[in-house]
């Protein structure tokens, strides 16, 4: 097929007679041969009665590209001929000149000629795609709606032909189900769900999809999509137990006084699987929390207010639990968001007068994991009493041991190896493992008392705090600036503060010499009332379980313990701590305002309680005629 045109630049227009006659140029690619082969020919009218000559130039002839693809055989007919095989892939036409010249003198005798030799396309190209293989994840609640994926393959052949029409089909879904739960549109290549997922049936599919094109001979291609299934919500929380006893000492706090346990059938520790528990009914007076424990999923009752035997010996709770992500149900092929009614259980509370309650000794008890605790060692004795020295008739019994790794002599209260420990069961959270024992006393109504079992599974001294400066040199001074204590949390809890410091040694030169002042999370000020006459340093020696500072005279020679526990590792599963100490029972040390208070670190801005409001000006006014009052 040829268009051609003149490049002779515009002139008048006239009628003029035609002089160039060209017949079909045929040029298929990909063609066998034999070669040469005669592709067309060429003639002039100039030609009549003359002796002339036909040349041919340009692209594929004698420049760039394919040199030497095209040629006149017979220059004196202008027969063209082709030397081998085109693909049109790579060059789809070419820009040709013709020239008409005296065989003799070599004068052109009519202007030249250009055309283009389009070359013509068969089907010699499958459709491609970008990636052999693709992933792609979706939830087990994604509607059919929304496409899953969308793959794109490529025909190089002409465009617009029939030759690179791509199409597209699934030719294999694995696993095989009963039905096909994916299709294809075979025009854009779009993947859509034809109904629901389910995530226990399949959690991964690998789909072959094939594109293919409409020529002839018919080509294709395959890629695999990868197709995984995130878990969704469509198993609900379910409690173990539709009701449970619990008996609460009156008067006190109890972390941790009750584990709901529930059963879920979707993926741990997704949002699928997690479960949010409410009070919904008996906490009017906001006396008990409940959170969950994020490895067990089990439910955490406490008693934030202390409860009054007088006023309510008895209470009633109804508690509820759902999932963190909403519920999903498939209906006849169509998945549907529904809010499913959450599922309920009662915990029935007795509130027992504190003095008959048994009390256990620690009521937390930390314990190192030894080599010797094997299957039918003895693990630790226990042991619980009466506050008033009653008779000591306690029953003792495992109340959370979800792993089952000891048991409980119900009578001496002795704890036995059952199982192995293991480090890696889901039940222990940063090395810790959180056993607890109830002692049951013989009254009636029976008395309950909670004791805590820390069992760290790792060395203990990775989750205690340490100080952060080894040693502190106090200089001989009549008004000594406090010391800063500063603490650091251990690598396996990045952020365990707040710490509670106190002074391990309790002589009456320590006590004489050394209080505690105020508690900034992770420091506290250390103030010294008597200053001895010499340079004293003080030294860091780190002992399990504390850190200890040795105020090192001279004369004396006196050490200044200091004891340094990390809060959260001693109560990990609770948020209630003991108020903050301010300042030590002692003497008033006069100061004519707050304002002029040495605070002594660089931490404590000088302007620091004037950042405090209104409200500390205030008090700063009366303490300064409470002081006066003093003089």
């Amino acid at each position: 097929m040829i268009d051609s045109y003149q490049l002779d630049g515009l002139r008048p227009l006239r009628r003029t007679k035609r002089t160039w006659v060209i017949t079909t140029i045929d040029v298929t690619e990909e063609e066998k041969g034999p070669f040469p082969k005669y592709a067309g020919q060429l003639f002039n009218n100039r030609s009549f009665n003359t002796s002339v000559k036909y040349l041919i130039s340009g692209p594929g002839v004698d420049e760039s590209p394919e040199i030497g693809l095209f040629s006149i055989e017979d220059d004196e007919n202008g027969h063209v001929y082709v030397h081998r095989s085109i693909d049109r892939e790579k060059t789809p036409s070419f820009q040709i000149r013709f020239d008409i010249v005296h065989r003799e003198t070599g004068q052109p005798l009519d202007r030249p000629l250009y055309f283009k030799i389009k070359v013509k396309d068969v089907n010699d190209n499958a459709p491609e795609f970008p990636k052999e293989e693709f992933s792609v994840t979706i939830r087990e609640n994604h509607s059919e709606d929304d496409p899953v994926f969308q793959v794109t393959a490529l025909d190089k052949d002409e465009s617009g032909t029939a030759n690179s029409q791509v199409s597209y089909s699934l030719s294999t879904q694995m696993p095989l189900l009963d039905g096909f739960p994916f299709d294809i549109d075979p025009t854009t290549g779009t993947i859509h769900l034809s109904g629901c997922l389910n995530y226990k049936t399949a959690s991964t599919f690998k789909l072959l999809v094939k594109a293919y094109d409409q020529g002839t001979p018919q080509l294709s291609s395959t890629a695999t999509v990868n197709v995984a299934i995130e878990d969704a919500n469509n198993h609900p929380p379910v409690f173990t137990r539709d009701n449970y006893q619990l008996q609460i000492s009156e008067g006190r706090e109890h972390s941790a006084a009750l584990w709901l346990q529930v059963e879920d059938e979707d993926s741990p520790y997704t949002p699928a699987w997690r479960a949010k528990y409410t009070i919904i009914k008996g906490n009017e007076k906001e006396q008990f929390t409940i959170e969950t424990d994020p490895d067990t999923n089990e439910g955490i009752l406490s008693v934030i207010k202390p409860l009054s035997y007088k006023d309510d010996s008895e209470k009633r709770l109804i508690i509820s639990v759902a999932n963190e992500e909403p519920f999903f149900s498939c209906e006849n092929g169509i998945v549907m968001i529904s809010s499913l009614e959450p599922m309920n259980t009662t915990v029935n509370i007795k509130v027992t007068e504190l003095q008959n309650v048994p009390q256990f000794h620690p009521p937390i008890l930390v314990v190192q994991k030894e080599d010797e605790m094997k299957p039918g060692r003895v693990f630790r004795k226990y042991l619980a009493t009466y506050p008033d020295g009653g008779p000591n008739k306690i029953r003792y019994e495992l109340s959370r041991d979800p792993a089952g790794w000891l048991s409980v002599d119900e009578n001496s209260g002795v704890l036995t190896v059952v199982k192995e420990f293991d480090q890696e069961s889901p039940y222990v959270n940063n090395s810790l493992y959180t056993i607890i024992v109830h002692a049951i006393g013989h009254d009636t109504p029976p008395q309950t008392g909670t004791g805590t079992i820390l069992l760290y599974l790792s060395d203990i001294k990775e989750h205690m705090p340490t100080l952060v400066d080894p040693s502190l040199d106090v200089c001989d001074k009549k008004e000594m600036r406090p010391l800063i204590i500063k603490a650091k949390s251990p690598l396996v809890h990045s952020h365990s503060w707040p710490f509670t410091f106190e002074l391990a040694e309790d002589s009456e030169d320590v006590k004489s010499t050394w209080k505690l002042g105020r508690n900034f999370v992770s420091s506290i000020l250390l103030c010294q009332f008597h200053v001895p006459q010499s340079k004293s340093k003080a030294v860091v020696l780190p002992q399990e379980g504390e850190q200890t500072f040795i105020n090192y005279n001279e004369e004396s020679s006196k050490p200044l313990c200091h004891k340094l526990y990390d809060q959260s590792a001693l109560e990990p599963y609770w948020a209630s701590y003991a108020p903050c100490i301010y300042a030590q029972e002692g003497e008033l040390e006069k100061s004519n305002s707050f304002h002029s208070l040495s605070m002594g670190s660089d931490d404590l801005p000088t302007d620091f309680l004037n950042t405090l409001g209104p409200k500390f000006s205030a008090l700063d006014e009366i303490c300064q005629k409470r002081f006066s009052s003093f003089s």
